[in-house]
């Protein structure tokens, strides 16, 4: 986790990053394995990752140089609309 920039050859993500949904988990299985092929989450998922948030309106695009990092806008939008 870190900052978006370059500092000197020092480059830092401005962005919480989420975790690889194919990494190995304690069990066999992988993350994305609980996810079926067919289920229309899968297709959510793609769409919020082609939208063009910034002209959509939504804030929070340009990460803030200072403090925490943030969660994409995109992560957050696919959490809220998949669990209503």
């Amino acid at each position: 986790m870190g900052v978006s920039g370059n500092c000197g050859s020092l480059y830092i993500k401005r962005f919480i990053q989420g975790e690889d949904r194919t990494q190995a988990t304690m069990f066999p299985e992988l993350l994305d394995d609980y996810v079926a092929e067919t289920n229309p989450v899968r297709v959510f998922d793609v769409f919020v990752d082609e939208l063009d948030l910034n002209q959509l309106g939504f804030e929070g695009i340009e990460p803030a140089a200072t403090g925490r990092p943030a969660y994409h806008p995109a992560i957050l939008l696919k959490i809220t609309s998949t669990d209503i």
